[in-house]
């Protein structure tokens, strides 16, 4: 058994007498397009014609289908575009001199202030948890049950 390959196209191609393309005559490289039979072009041109005009009603009925669970791949994908944005934005201010340790001194002043005012005595510990209450129950509602 011998395997033979066929081939019904044929190419030629010129090959330039300067492959690094000196200045040293009228080297020309000739362009090369594959050609459709005619018969096949109009099939081919109605198969993807027909497809695309298929396209929006069959995205619409996925859409239908599975309406929850593109809505939440829709959002899952939102959540990581934002996730590496804010992480290269990030990159970029760190990169910025002088800024990244200003942003740690006041991190940290701020981390000291807080402790300071709301952690270190009983009485205003009671008065974060009641605004952290007052919080809760503005978002949530007045029984804070959901």
């Amino acid at each position: 058994m011998s395997d033979t390959i066929e081939s019904t196209e044929t190419t030629t191609v010129d090959i330039p007498a300067n492959p690094l393309g000196l200045n040293t005559g009228n080297a020309s490289l000739t362009k090369v397009s594959p050609e459709l039979p005619k018969a096949e072009l109009p099939e081919w041109a109605k198969q993807v014609t027909d497809v695309l005009a298929e396209l929006p009603a069959y995205v619409a009925q996925i859409y239908n289908s599975n309406k929850s669970a593109v809505i939440t791949l829709g959002l899952i994908f939102g959540i990581i575009v934002g996730v590496k944005l804010t992480l290269a934005i990030l990159s970029a201010i760190n990169e910025i001199p002088l800024l990244a340790p200003t942003f740690e001194i006041v991190g940290i002043g701020y981390t000291s202030w807080f402790v300071y005012r709301y952690l270190l005595q009983a009485s205003t510990r009671k008065e974060l948890t009641d605004e952290i209450d007052s919080f809760k129950s503005e978002i949530l509602g007045k029984n804070g049950n959901g």
